[in-house]
């Protein structure tokens, strides 16, 4: 199945921007959050700590971003469906519905 949006090219260029304000606080403070426990490494490595608490330290850096990327792309889906798709008041709810399930079976894959 091919989704084709009704908007112009033009307009579809402009809407790869998160445009959402509350989702672009959201990414940015888990961007923010990141940049802190990358930081955190660098500490630890500087001041000589074991392989394995520097490890555990990567791990958790890496699912930060893994779950900020998903944050970002559900809510660059959200805002596409919303565009293209242009739902009726009664079916937004479906929508958001189906979207929140997603984000939830692909946060499992990670």
């Amino acid at each position: 199945m091919h989704w084709v949006c009704a908007s112009s090219s033009s307009e579809r260029n402009q809407m790869t921007v998160l445009t959402n304000t509350d989702a672009r606080t959201d990414v940015l403070n888990r961007l923010r959050r990141a940049e802190g426990q990358i930081r955190g490494v660098q500490r630890m490595i500087e001041e000589g700590e074991t392989c394995l608490k520097i490890a555990q330290q990567f791990s958790a850096v890496r699912k930060a971003l893994d779950s900020t990327y998903l944050r970002m792309t559900m809510c660059f889906m959200e805002q596409e469906l919303q565009t293209c798709l242009q739902p009726a008041d009664t079916q937004k709810a479906g929508v958001n519905v189906m979207l929140k399930d997603m984000e939830t079976l692909l946060a499992r894959m990670g």
